[in-house]
């Protein structure tokens, strides 16, 4: 263990044999006492108290299913290992019994992260299952990826079979071909928006955050801000040293708050990203506005009434896939809590008077828009006290793990269970064809290996 001091905080690091050490938790005895156990590890930390959403809302905020190790990018941040394209797909039998393990540990309404690599490379028939089987254990799924394969028609078909999200990563770490800004990849954002749109799907957009796009994140969101009729949440997940992505060290000016500054530069004004948290401060920032007629409103920003709020409607889970459906279950939860009628319609008037004018001028059309950060940890400076009370979960064979630690030990994982393979102790530039290469692997092959000039003749 390691200590580091970094804003008046005394942060220990876990040492490299209690990395090793670490794994999942055992299967409860049931779901319900998830809850008093994120509780007590909040506790632990000094994370709880009256804003906190983790032990009330819910046990965990969601649990990554990695249903492919395949990706048809090379992005310079990726959190897969250097081996994962030599990988197979876990196959659905096991991912079946995964999704029984977080059904266990979490009970209904659990979110479920369907993710890779990107999950559109598996077969669509096998997306489908993957679906209806979360689906019909109660708990609700979102399909993450870069969105090359997410077509209309698979988004539609997925839908139908439960479907409650789809979250599209697009950013300039992809190295796609043919756009070299952030600003030039709002065409395909565009394009990606377009082919959701009208679908009973709630969308997002995740954004890796790097040097290289970090003065970019305002020229992102206004572009969201246009887009509000479909767009419902857009990430923001900074940049962390881990996987086989080729960037390491973070820039110094990147941490949650720069970021917040950016967010807030660009629809001018603040936000509230305190109110309420979501597991550890260090580990997740989020805030909600109300858009109207291209101007925010924050959601947060009477702490008391949204604390209060919470704590009247902790059992409340509201649909996404329908933003109406969703109003009306809002309503409905208000309704079944008559402690905040009163100080609800003091803070609906105080917002109506705010943007009468923007109201006026939008007809009565109000949208909403989440903004969440992600402060991933670097694989080989993972704190403990964000591990210990960790809200981000992975399901792997032997059943969830925190999201940082997984990344820190993914080849631990990714050779056990399914194939039957040990941990390879080789290094993958010797022993894989350069098809199964990329992030720094690849980068180093292709400097020992440089392709031969071609022959004057060629040229």
């Amino acid at each position: 263990m390691s200590l580091y001091q970094a804003d008046g905080l005394e942060i220990q690091y876990l040492s490299s044999e209690e990395i090793e050490l670490l794994s999942p938790e055992p299967l409860p005895d049931n779901s319900e006492g998830q809850l008093l156990n994120i509780q007590q590890k909040l506790k632990d930390t000094g994370q709880w108290h009256d804003g906190q959403i983790a032990g009330r809302r819910w046990a965990v905020c969601s649990v990554a299913l990695e249903v492919t190790q395949r990706c048809n990018l090379d992005c310079t941040l990726c959190y897969l290992s250097e081996h994962s394209e030599a990988v197979k797909d876990v196959p659905l039998a096991e991912l079946f019994r995964r999704i029984d393990m977080i059904f266990t540990h979490y009970g209904v309404n659990t979110d479920i992260q369907i993710t890779g690599g990107d999950p559109t490379l598996r077969k669509r028939e096998d997306l489908i299952k993957i679906v209806k089987y979360i689906t019909a254990l109660g708990m609700r799924c979102s399909l993450f990826t870069n969105g090359i394969l997410a077509t209309r028609d698979l988004l539609e078909s997925l839908s139908n079979a439960g479907l409650s999200d789809v979250a599209f990563h697009v950013d300039i770490t992809q190295l796609r071909k043919g756009y070299d800004s952030e600003e030039a990849l709002n065409e395909i954002r565009q394009k990606y928006i377009d082919r959701a749109r009208g679908l009973p799907l709630a969308v997002f957009f995740n954004t890796s955050v790097c040097a290289e796009n970090f003065a970019d994140i305002p020229g992102i969101v206004r572009f969201f801000s246009k887009h509000t009729d479909v767009v419902s949440l857009i990430s923001f997940q900074l940049q962390a040293d881990t996987g086989r992505g080729v960037l390491r060290e973070r820039g110094q000016q990147i941490d949650q708050q720069t970021v917040i500054q950016q967010i807030e530069s660009a629809i001018g004004t603040s936000l509230c990203f305190d109110t309420l948290v979501a597991g550890h401060q260090r580990c997740n920032s989020y805030a909600m506005a109300f858009a109207i007629n291209g101007n925010y409103y924050d959601f947060y920003d009477d702490v008391k009434f949204s604390r209060t709020l919470l704590d009247a409607t902790a059992q409340a889970v509201l649909p996404r896939k329908h933003r109406a459906e969703a109003k009306k279950y809002a309503v409905q939860a208000f309704l079944r809590a008559p402690s905040v009628w009163w100080p609800a319609t003091r803070w609906l008037a105080k917002k109506f008077w705010a943007a009468k004018y923007d109201l006026w001028a939008a007809r009565g059309r109000v949208q909403k828009m989440t903004f969440v950060l992600h402060n991933f940890m670097d694989a080989s400076k993972l704190e403990r006290d964000r591990i210990h009370s960790c809200v981000f979960m992975v399901a792997t064979s032997e059943g969830p793990i925190s999201m940082c630690l997984h990344n820190a030990k993914r080849d631990q994982y990714l050779f056990s269970g399914q194939t039957g393979a040990e941990q390879p102790k080789l290094d993958p530039v010797a022993v894989y064809p350069i098809k199964f290469l990329k992030g720094r692997s690849k980068q180093r092959a292709l400097a020992e290996n440089p392709a031969p000039a071609p022959a004057e003749s060629e040229i």
